[in-house]
């Protein structure tokens, strides 16, 4: 399997996808901010400085999905027609857990758009608590499944 960013010289370059046909894509995505107990249980109060931590990072997410093609260099613009973004207390990190989900009518998927939109709600998070705890931490930033397109449906096991 080739990689489909690389022309034959070996050179970055956005992929053609004018040929493929125009199916309803989704994909859903997630991401995790571990933090102190003391910063879990500000942030679970709304008692942090910046505000509620949680809505401001949906909304971070969602305004970042619809930006993907704008900081992802080869990425295609794309016409979302929904973004949803979900920050939740997760007690058993302790921190806060994003899901995201991305759905268009496009001839390219939005696995990029749903990672975005998961990346920078947890970005948010810690951008918002810093103050309380510099040594938070983002991981299992990962795509969760997608839908559409010439390969199919796929999902993680």
């Amino acid at each position: 399997m080739s990689l489909s960013h690389l022309d034959a010289e070996g050179r970055a370059r956005m992929v053609d996808v004018g040929g493929k046909p125009v199916t309803v894509r989704t994909a859903t995505a997630e991401g995790r901010v571990r933090m102190s107990r003391e910063a879990f249980d500000l942030v679970a109060a709304q008692a942090i400085k910046k505000g509620d931590v949680l809505t401001v990072a949906e909304v971070a997410g969602t305004m970042a999905a619809k930006r993907t093609g704008e900081l992802i260099p080869l990425c295609h613009p794309l016409p979302v027609d929904l973004v949803e973004v979900r920050a939740t207390l997760a007690p058993e990190l302790p921190g806060v857990h994003v899901t995201t989900r991305v759905r268009c009518e496009g001839r390219t998927g939005v696995e990029m758009e749903a990672l975005t939109a998961a990346a920078v709600a947890c970005l948010t998070v810690y951008d918002m608590v810093k103050a309380v705890d510099r040594g938070m931490t983002i991981d299992g930033v990962q795509v969760l499944d997608k839908t559409g397109g010439t390969h199919g449906d796929w999902k993680r096991t």
